[in-house]
């Protein structure tokens, strides 16, 4: 049915289709009206049979899905920034156990300082975790992932992450088609552990492993993954069919026929970044773009074959690897190794700054006359920058830098008024 709702609401209506057994929740901004959606659908029993546990912290929240689905119930749960890096120690463990649960991440940058704003920080924290993630550049979209996610978890035994941008998404109201429980019934199976903690047939799950034994089963979890890049696209594919709409799959090209700059990015930045291409394609300017809809596994060989005729590619991520430079560029560079084709890195929207038509419009025109540094921050205040620098060199005790900063850009506001 086709509505006009908030994308909180939407998720969490779509993952009560999905008939979660236990749900276990610790509210954190902004993906909390996820989990009092989904409480209230519980509490008023338009979700049964299901347990709502309220837990203390989320690595709480994290424990009690895995030890609900280590005894065979369909587990969900929903986090964001610093409550995923404090349920980070259990979240390597559920997929060490292979233990498909589904989490919603919101997301949303990490401090310090403190900011409760989007970006991709948080999910890219993890993500050598061992955990599937998927990105959503709509709310309809993130709806949908979570029925696949649920579906793709279970068929392979390995959780799962739908990653929605923070408040663009979260709590942005948009018109979306939540389905019938019967369509997803047909698509989604009752749920069937491969294992199961059972008093009639015992075992062990997370016993210690020593040396002789440790690469192989890290091995596997690899092999588990590789193993989704199959399964994702294929899914993708059932979930179109079955549901009269396309969504999710590796990656999803924009006009790229005969692109010479592609544009790469994941998440809502697609719509804005979509927008511009279409701008510069009525100029004859041959642009086009490629969202990224699973960053883990990376889809190597598919990002490889949609720049297979550009000439140049820029990577929009909001995202950064403090000293390194780009996460998701890296990735990239790795799937286009040997093709020769020059690539640019642009950081942007950390912390929640918009991300505007007139910056992107101004990024690719640079891209393509090749004027574009290779390590791009988008709308950085070089002069906030460079009088915060010189702080630090006139006196050891400069202060904190981020008060330091607020209270230069306070002043420049104040002059500009």
């Amino acid at each position: 049915m086709l509505r006009q709702i908030e994308g909180s609401r939407a998720v969490a209506e779509t993952v009560a289709l999905c008939r979660p057994e236990v749900i276990c929740a610790y509210p954190i901004s902004p993906q909390t009206h996820i989990v009092e959606g989904l409480g209230e659908l519980v509490k008023t029993g338009a979700l049964a049979p299901c347990e709502f546990v309220n837990v203390e912290s989320e690595f709480a929240a994290m424990s009690v899905a895995i030890g609900a689905s280590a005894a065979g119930a369909r587990a969900y749960t929903a986090t964001a920034s610093q409550g995923l890096l404090f349920m980070v120690e259990a979240v390597y463990n559920a997929s060490g156990l292979g233990l498909p649960i589904v989490m919603t991440v919101a997301n949303r940058a990490i401090g310090a300082p403190i900011n409760i704003w989007n970006d991709h920080t948080d999910s890219m924290s993890q993500r050598d975790c061992g955990w599937i993630q998927l990105f959503a550049e709509t709310n309809q979209e993130a709806a949908d992932l979570h029925v696949q996610a649920f579906r793709l978890a279970e068929e392979l035994s390995l959780p799962v992450m739908v990653c929605m941008d923070g408040f663009i998404l979260t709590h942005a109201f948009e018109r979306v088609d939540i389905p019938d429980q019967a369509t997803v019934d047909a698509f989604l199976p009752p749920f069937e552990p491969r294992q199961v903690l059972d008093p009639a047939d015992p075992v062990t799950i997370g016993a210690m492993v020593g040396p002789e034994a440790f690469m192989e089963v890290r091995y596997l979890a690899h092999h588990r993954q590789t193993e989704a890049l199959a399964r994702i696209p294929e899914i993708a594919a059932e979930f179109a069919a079955a549901f009269g709409r396309e969504s999710g799959g590796l990656v999803r090209p924009y006009r790229l026929d005969d692109a010479e700059t592609v544009v790469i990015a994941l998440g809502s930045v697609l719509g804005t970044i979509k927008d511009v291409v279409d701008e510069m394609r009525a100029e004859g300017r041959r642009i086009g773009a490629l969202g990224i809809g699973s960053f883990r596994p990376f889809p190597h060989a598919a990002i490889r074959a949609a720049l297979a005729g550009a000439k140049r590619y820029v990577v929009v991520e909001k995202s950064l690897a403090v000293g390194g430079g780009g996460v998701v560029a890296t990735d990239v560079r790795m799937a286009l190794d040997g093709a020769a084709i020059p690539g640019i890195t642009a950081v942007a929207g950390l912390g929640g700054r918009a991300i505007t038509k007139a910056s992107l419009r101004r990024l690719f025109e640079a891209v393509i006359v090749g004027t574009a540094e290779p390590l791009t921050f988008l709308d950085l205040d070089r002069g906030i920058v460079e009088r915060e620098l010189a702080r630090m060199r006139e006196k050891r005790r400069s202060g904190p830098i981020a008060e330091n900063i607020l209270r230069d850009v306070g002043a420049v506001a104040a002059r500009i008024v």
